[in-house]
């Protein structure tokens, strides 16, 4: 038995902003995609405008450089070739670094609390002054 949860913070190549509205929806389907196929469980995703969260719940076998460039590599592939502008802009779309915590040092609902609330922080969202 195990329970892994693994918080994973990754961004744009030269941390430009994701284009919003299809490309956000269908980087969403991805990686929830490659989560099902991979056998692992989404437990909180965000797309926010220069970064992307993912809070997933993974085997033992997979490490946390696995899991991250799991998400990393597929969507980048796909998101390019299904958007040709995105190619364009930059040579990869995602950066080569990332963020890896495991739930561990902190428990699962406090992850995902940080998560789900992404927006409601200062300037978050465009035109939002809360």
């Amino acid at each position: 038995m195990y329970d892994l949860g693994l918080h994973v913070v990754w961004c744009p190549k030269y941390r430009r902003p994701v284009p919003e509205g299809r490309v956000v929806a269908r980087l969403e389907e991805l990686i929830r995609a490659r989560a099902d196929e991979q056998g692992w469980r989404i437990v909180a995703l965000e797309v926010m405008p220069d970064h992307v969260h993912l809070f997933v719940q993974h085997d033992p076998k997979s490490s946390a450089s696995y899991v991250a460039n799991q998400f990393k590599g597929f969507t980048s592939r796909v998101l390019r070739e299904e958007f040709p502008h995105l190619r364009s802009r930059m040579p990869t779309l995602w950066s080569s670094s990332y963020f890896a915590a495991s739930a561990g040092a902190v428990s699962v609902n406090t992850v995902r609390r940080y998560i789900d609330t992404q927006w409601k922080r200062p300037g978050k969202r465009p035109g939002d002054g809360s």
